[in-house]
């Protein structure tokens, strides 16, 4: 099976699985083999609570961005882990009563963790919190959590790195195939949770690692798993953008696009939209585009630009 055909297995694991059980209710089994392949795919969009909240005070409530986003017709909501106030199951079951009355899905929790480092009881603590998460996905009914690959942590401070483009030293006494190997193993040891709680982790190219295309591709190929798959970022390759996009596309299950009205807060890069859209046409690719706004200008007018934006190129 060549690549783009596994990519395309992972992308529809969960949507055909939910389609055929839709059909077999209300047809009966005996006429699935009936059933018309849908004829066209519709991409829809969705918008991150990080939208409306850059790590700077105030915070900006799940619930305030629920309705934001109802506001202006757009079907999901990327809910920011950090950006929530509590995680009791009373706090998560709001947020799902909050979406379904105001006709929102949530579609991803995007967490945060890093399972590169050499000290095993480290890794294990970043795994127990992914499997931490991916329980509150369940409860919320999201379908999929935002996964990190980690970084060496060379470079202490998040604006150095973005001086440095993101690029940072291995770390001294190891070797880059260590860090593999640990991402790898730590994400193996997720799996189970998630196959259990149906809900998929969806690799994005981040910092660390994944700051390649290549990198990236290396840790998703070598995990065989349809729980497993890849988010594409279109802001975080900051050099030849298009030419990686390109090459993670035709795997991407989710994708999170970023706008930069006002200017970017720690980068701006010119994105060529159309030309983005036009590359997931090609691989047909019919998940979610989930808004990232990153820039300086106010959240309800950088997001309703971007959304406007969004619905004249993916449509």
């Amino acid at each position: 099976m060549n690549g783009q055909s596994t990519a395309l297995t992972r992308r529809n694991f969960i949507g055909n699985a939910a389609a055929l059980g839709a059909v077999a209710g209300a047809t009966g089994l005996p006429r699935l083999a009936n059933a018309a392949a849908p004829s066209a795919k519709r991409i829809k969009l969705g918008i991150s609570t990080y939208s409306y909240w850059h790590f700077r005070d105030p915070k900006v409530s799940i619930e305030t961005v629920i309705d934001k986003t109802a506001k202006l017709g757009v079907e999901g909501v990327d809910i920011l882990h950090r950006q929530m106030d509590a995680e009791d199951n009373g706090y998560l079951q709001k947020l799902k009563r909050h979406a379904f009355t105001n006709g929102v899905d949530l579609i991803c929790l995007s967490i945060h963790q890093d399972f590169v480092d050499p000290d095993r009881a480290v890794r294990q603590r970043n795994i127990e919190h992914t499997e931490k998460c991916i329980e509150l996905a369940y409860k919320m009914g999201i379908p999929s959590i935002r996964l990190n690959s980690g970084r060496w942590g060379t470079v202490k401070s998040f604006n150095k790195l973005m001086e440095l483009r993101g690029k940072e030293p291995i770390l001294p006494g190891h070797t880059l195939d260590d860090g593999f190997k640990w991402c790898i193993d730590s994400i193996e040891k997720c799996l189970p949770k998630a196959a259990e709680c149906g809900v998929m982790l969806a690799l994005e190219n981040h910092w660390g690692l994944t700051r390649t295309p290549e990198g990236l591709l290396r840790i998703v190929n070598a995990i065989d798993s349809p729980w497993l798959g890849l988010l594409m970022d279109t802001g975080n390759f900051l050099e030849d953008p298009y030419t990686k996009l390109e090459q993670i596309a035709p795997k991407a299950d989710f994708v999170q696009a970023k706008t930069y009205y006002g200017g970017g807060e720690w980068y701006t890069l010119d994105l060529d939209y159309k030309r983005i859209a036009a590359m997931l046409r090609r691989v047909n690719y019919s998940g979610y585009i989930s808004l990232e706004f990153e820039g300086k200008a106010p959240a309800d007018e950088g997001v309703a630009k971007s959304i406007k934006l969004f619905r004249s190129v993916f449509s």
